[in-house]
């Protein structure tokens, strides 16, 4: 199961964001064991390679821990379970803003659409 990726950013940092997202839905529990290198380059349609730095990239950043002999699993601290959500939070809604201030948009009208959405009063 190969996946499709974007020319514009590193493979190995896409699947790194791809499995924080998992981890913040939920998809991925703490403490959680990760697939091995190798059948996470076989499901992800990449070079093992490619795995090796997502994996040494997510436990530079503290997103998972990997236990010598037993393999690579999700971290267990809370307070990096909150970053982590707070920070895709923040990037969504960034990407939100600029994205309504492209299409003209004023600070009072995103807000005003946004409180009418929550309202019910929008499309969904």
């Amino acid at each position: 199961m190969s996946t499709e990726f974007q020319t514009s950013k590193p493979i190995y940092s896409q699947i790194a964001d791809r499995i924080v997202q998992q981890f913040v839905r939920g998809e991925l529990l703490p403490g959680e064991k990760l697939p091995s290198v190798r059948e996470m380059a076989i499901q992800s349609g990449v070079n093992p390679n490619t795995i090796q730095r997502t994996y040494g990239e997510l436990e530079r950043l503290g997103v998972v821990e990997t236990k010598r002999g037993q393999g690579t699993f999700m971290t267990e601290k809370n307070e990096m379970i909150q970053k982590m959500r707070t920070d895709i939070q923040q990037e969504i809604i960034q990407a939100f803003i600029q994205n309504m201030r492209q299409i003209g948009l004023s600070d009072e009208e995103i807000h005003h659409s946004v409180h009418e959405c929550l309202k019910g009063g929008g499309a969904s």
